[in-house]
Order: C-alpha cells, then sequence, then structure tokens
C-alpha cells in the first residue's frame, strides 16, 4: 500500500513538472515572437544649388602661343561671366591642361608607318556654383555667344544639389518610423496579439531621384544630380515583440 502511495506521488510530481515546464517553454516562446515590418517616408524638395561647368582648349603648334592665346579666352569667358551678373567668387577656373597631340602618317598602301608632332594642345575649364539656378541655367544655354569671339566653350549639363539634405534626411526617418509602427500595429491587431517595444531597427536605403523621372532604383542608393526638382525616400526595417 505504502509502495503505491509513493508510486501515486512520484506519478503526480512528473505530471506537474511537465505542466511547469511547458509553460515556461510557451511563456518564453510567446515573449520572443516578433513582427517585421518595413517602413517608408518619401518627400519632394527643389535644389537650392546648381553647379555648371564649361571647357574650351587651344591647339598650336608652338606651346607659348597656345598658352597665351588660352589665357586670353580666359579673360574673355571671365568678363562674359561677369557682364551676366556672376560674381567673382563664384567663378573657379582650373589649372591648364596640356597634352603634346600625335597625328599618324601611312604608306602608300594606307597601313601606319608612324606619328608625327601635330603641335600642343591646351585645355582648360571654368565651373559655376550658384543658388541663383535660374540665372545659371540661362547662362549655360547662352555661352556658345563667345563662338562670335572665336572662343568655342562647351557647355556641360547642370548639376543640382540641395545644401540641406540631413534636415530631410531626419524628417524622412521620422516619417519611416511611424509607417513601420502602424503597419506593425495593423498585423498584430489582425492577428489578434498586442505590439510591443522596438526589438531591433535598421536604416534602409537612402536615395535621391528625379521627380517623376523614370529612374531606376539602385540597391546602394541612387544620387540624382541631374533634375531640378527630386525625390527623396527612405526605408527602415524595425522588429517588435508581440504580446
Amino acid at each position: 500500500m505504502r509502495q503505491n502511495l509513493n508510486a501515486l506521488i512520484i506519478g503526480i510530481a512528473i505530471i506537474l513538472t511537465g505542466f511547469i515546464i511547458a509553460g515556461a517553454y510557451k511563456y518564453k516562446f510567446r515573449g520572443d515572437e516578433t513582427i517585421t515590418v518595413t517602413g517608408l517616408a518619401e518627400k519632394n524638395f527643389t535644389s537650392d544649388l546648381i553647379v555648371w561647368e564649361g571647357d574650351y582648349s587651344r591647339k598650336m603648334p608652338d606651346l607659348k602661343t597656345a598658352y597665351q592665346l588660352l589665357k586670353k579666352d580666359e579673360a574673355t569667358i571671365r568678363s562674359y561671366l561677369k557682364s551676366k551678373g556672376l560674381n567673382e567668387s563664384e567663378l573657379l577656373f582650373s589649372s591648364v591642361d596640356i597634352t603634346k597631340s600625335t597625328r599618324k602618317i601611312f604608306d602608300p598602301k594606307g597601313v601606319v608607318s608612324g606619328e608625327v608632332f601635330d603641335g600642343y594642345e591646351l585645355k582648360q575649364s571654368v565651373t559655376v556654383k550658384s543658388k541663383e539656378i535660374d540665372k545659371i541655367e540661362k547662362i549655360s544655354r547662352e555661352v556658345t555667344e563667345l563662338i562670335e569671339d572665336g572662343i568655342e566653350v562647351n557647355s556641360l549639363p547642370p548639376s543640382y544639389y540641395y545644401t540641406n539634405l540631413a534636415a530631410i534626411k531626419i524628417d524622412l526617418l521620422a516619417k519611416a518610423s511611424a509607417d513601420a509602427k502602424l503597419r506593425a500595429e495593423t498585423i498584430a491587431q489582425n492577428s489578434g496579439g498586442n505590439l510591443g517595444s522596438v526589438r531591433q531597427a535598421n536604416m534602409g536605403v537612402f536615395q535621391i531621384t528625379g521627380d517623376h523621372d523614370n529612374e531606376s532604383y539602385a540597391g546602394g542608393g541612387a544620387f540624382n544630380t541631374s533634375s531640378r526638382n527630386k525625390t527623396a525616400s527612405i526605408t527602415i526595417r524595425v522588429d517588435y515583440l508581440v504580446h
């Protein structure tokens, strides 16, 4: 009788231990449940800085003559840009790039037989940085007027920037975080749970694309400089605990 009683007690103890362990495991498992969501935020903005560059060159058999002509062109271009309302501080002329040019010579059969000196080619560029975007855009289109002075300026497409990009990024992070929380709350409520605290958060890709441009998103993040009007976007990946 006593042996049966001891066996019964041991059996009950084993069963109770099993329930306790199972309950503890269930509690641990529920405490580790998470919802992972990705929040997104976008913002349209207009650039407030323009950078334009134009280059020009001279080619002469004599290096000194080519240099003198190039410096004369520089003075003419400087005067032209100032006449358009630009300040000296907005102009940056590069150093002179000198290349010794050669041309190929051919034998009677049309086979290259060597090269001969063909003169010195000197190149220089001017860069303009300004907040007066409309003015610089106009200048970039009209600078070919200098052809009348014998100067052929190759006008490159302007680049556009925004000087307070950090503020936009912070604002987007806040909005992307709020978007992620709303998504997580919706999932938790629809699945019968309660949203807990953030377990982990990682910022995703921050990109700047042209506004309304058919521009593809890059894995490492695009940074558009060709469009005056732009769209900034950011993603954030957040893990929430669920109770």
